[in-house]
């Protein structure tokens, strides 16, 4: 590897290109909200979270009842 392949881009962030903190946001990721992306085209049948909460409880009654 030559050195210019460790260079970052310019177009980088000044703060980047100093040194960032490893883990800096690690724990408030973990204590945060689990996001999960959806296909743009149920995007229009779920356009929030509510939406979607909504679906998954409704879905998840329906198995509970249908479960032996």
């Amino acid at each position: 590897m030559s050195n210019n392949d460790d260079k970052l881009r310019d177009e980088y962030p000044e703060d980047l290109i100093r040194g960032g903190e490893r883990g800096k946001y690690a724990a408030r990721y973990r204590e945060s909200e689990h996001f999960v992306a959806i296909d743009p085209e149920m995007h229009e049948l779920f356009p929030d979270a509510e939406s979607v909460n909504k679906a998954l409880r409704e879905y998840a009654a329906e198995k509970k009842k249908s479960a032996p």
